[in-house]
Parts: C-alpha cells; sequence; structure tokens
C-alpha cells in the first residue's frame, strides 16, 4: 500500500493516494481487535503480523492481544518453542484469560511446571473464566501436583458451582455428579439428577444455536446408540449430536502426550476421554472404571462423556474385578448419569 507516482496522459506526474496510510491508529486497531476475536486458527492472527509494518506494530498492541480468541491459541503441539510461550506470555501480559489459561494448562501439565501453571489459571479464574475454574476445580478433586492428602473436595466443589453459575456445561454436569454421589457435598440425588438434565439441555441448545449447525444436520441428530461418532448426551432426550470442538488447551495436551513430544513418567496415564488430554501428575491419582478397571478419569465429568462416546460398547468385567465383587465389595457399573459411577 505505498504511495506510488504515476504518470499522467499529459507527462505530469503525481503520487496514487494511500488510503490505508490514512487511516487513524485507533480505527485500524479496533479492526484489528476484532479480527484477532474471530480467528479460526493462529494463521489467520499471525498473518496480521507479515502484512507490513504498520499492522505489525498495531497488531501488538495490547489491546488487539487481550482480545484474541482461543481458536488464535490452538498452536500444535509439534510447533511448541520458546518463540510460541513468549507470545502467549506477551497476550498473559496484555490481559487475555484465554492465553493465561493455555499457557497455565501447558505449564502444569507439559512442562511440569506446577506452581506458575496454576498461579496462570487463578489469574484468569479470578476474572470469571469457567474453563479455568473447572480446571483448578479438577486439580482440587484429584490433589494434582501434590499428595493424595491434598485433595480439596469442598474447594473442587465450590469452584464448579461458580463454573457452573458462568453457563459451563462440563462444570454444571461435574456439579450433577458430586450431588448424586455425595462426594464433597452433601448428597442431594434429586438436585443432581437434575443438574445432570439441565447439563444435557444446555448442551443440546448450544449445539443448536451454533454458527455451523444448520438444516442439514437435522440429519446428524440420531437415537442414542445408534451410531457410536456421535456426541455423547446422557441419554436423557434419547439422541445423540456430532461431537463438539475440544477447547485448544485439551487437544494440546492431548496432542502433546500422544505424539511422543511429552513422555509420560512410570505408571501415570492419560485420563480415558479423548477431548481430555490430562496425564496422572503420581501413580494412582485418576479414578478407574469399576467394571474393567481399565481407563482412568480426572473426573465424573469425563468418564460421563467418555462412557457414552466409546467405552460403553468396550467396557467388559474381567475376572479380578469380579472375585472383588463376589468377595463384598461395593459394585458399580461403568454407566453413569444415575446407572453407575467410578471409584
Amino acid at each position: 500500500m505505498c504511495g506510488k507516482k504515476l504518470k499522467t496522459s499529459h507527462g505530469i506526474t503525481t503520487e496514487e493516494s494511500d488510503f490505508f496510510d490514512g487511516l487513524p491508529d485507533d480505527l485500524v486497531v479496533f479492526i484489528l481487535c476484532k479480527l484477532s476475536a474471530s480467528a479460526s486458527s493462529p494463521s489467520d492472527f499471525i498473518n496480521i503480523f507479515l502484512t507490513c509494518k504498520r499492522l505489525n506494530r498495531l497488531g501488538l498492541h495490547p489491546l488487539v492481544l487481550s482480545k484474541a480468541g482461543p481458536k488464535a491459541f490452538a498452536i500444535k503441539a509439534n510447533n511448541w518453542c520458546d518463540s510460541a510461550q513468549r507470545f502467549l506470555k506477551q497476550c498473559v501480559n496484555a490481559g487475555n484469560v484465554e492465553a493465561s489459561y493455555i499457557l497455565g494448562m501447558i505449564r502444569f501439565y507439559c512442562l511440569q511446571n506446577r506452581g506458575s501453571g496454576a498461579s496462570l489459571m487463578a489469574k484468569a479464574a479470578i476474572k470469571s473464566h469457567a474453563p479455568s475454574l473447572y480446571s483448578l476445580a479438577v486439580i482440587q478433586f484429584n490433589g494434582s501436583g501434590a499428595s493424595k492428602s491434598d485433595k480439596d473436595l469442598k474447594a473442587g466443589v465450590a469452584l464448579c458451582a461458580r463454573a457452573a453459575y458462568l453457563g459451563h456445561i462440563d462444570a454444571l454436569r461435574e456439579l450433577g455428579h458430586c450431588l448424586q454421589d455425595g462426594y464433597g457435598v452433601r448428597q442431594n440425588i434429586a438436585e443432581g439428577r437434575r443438574l445432570l438434565v439441565q447439563a444435557n439441555a444446555r448442551e443440546l441448545a448450544s449445539v443448536l444455536r451454533s454458527a455451523s449447525w444448520g438444516p442439514n444436520n437435522y440429519q446428524c441428530l440420531t437415537l442414542t446408540g445408534s451410531s457410536p461418532l456421535s456426541f455423547p448426551l446422557l441419554s436423557d432426550f434419547g439422541c445423540s449430536l456430532p461431537a463438539p470442538e475440544f477447547h485448544p488447551a485439551n487437544l494440546f495436551l492431548r496432542d502433546w502426550f500422544g505424539s511422543g513430544r511429552g513422555v509420560l513418567a512410570p505408571r501415570l496415564r492419560l485420563c480415558g476421554h479423548v477431548g481430555c488430554g490430562r496425564p496422572e501428575t503420581r501413580p494412582h491419582e485418576f479414578r478407574r472404571c469399576s467394571v474393567c478397571g481399565v481407563v482412568n478419569y480426572c473426573s465424573r465429568g469425563c468418564q460421563a462423556l467418555d462412557w457414552k462416546l466409546r467405552h460403553k460398547a468396550h467396557c467388559r468385567p474381567i475376572e479380578r474385578w469380579l472375585e472383588d465383587d463376589v468377595a463384598g465389595d461395593d459394585a458399580v457399573d461403568g454407566d453413569v448419569d444415575g446407572v453407575g459411577e467410578i471409584i
């Protein structure tokens, strides 16, 4: 967009006007804020900086960085480097809660910098960032990064309740299971079931009003169990929906350990839910399916989702667990939402 001298038919040279250079910085920053908030991938955001020197300078404006959406930080695990971490940190310093949450998850689980990671998630949680509140709740439920005695179930329930109030569906589902099972809170089966149904209803409503949902998508509404690839609403509505997009932080964790970039220590396991990616920070941190004893889950919410998504078709009792059952241990199926639980 640089000004160029053009030769007219009369031999007089005139300078071509550059309308972009004439735009005030405030207006360009406002436009860039909209672009960063709606970016569908990191390349959409980074390409702004490569356009010209002015956009490079204004693209790094704190207001622009603070408005960037989660998809702008959907960094692939194989592309992780110091410059990516510096860029996320710069966005954190600009006040971006999504960057604070994603960098916090990466540092806590992938880089094993527990204190810094938890601090970054707490920084976002203070600003009412629901995913951060829920992740901190999972840490409290499991005592992640510490010992088993450091579990704080009441704190986990309180964080879940706050995240659920802000509209986080997984937190609402987790809170429902806590009330139903009396886990960290006084047992209230009726209220727990009500919250589980409410979580299903919110999940259905969020999909139906999403921009990607159209008339042709209604054929994806199938009877529960008819398609193993459909999304696991907990059978209250008798239908399943296409799997949603998982948060970039969870996708990074899954790819980090799935690609071999991150190596789990011996006896440590990943959460069995494909959309989670959280690893154990100590042996036997996560609870396992009470029927097969094969898969492990960081939370009741992850178990509930994974049960309908895929585990229901593969869960089979093993002899050792059957013997324990006969010996008098409390037996629970691998089902959820009132038909089972995890231990």
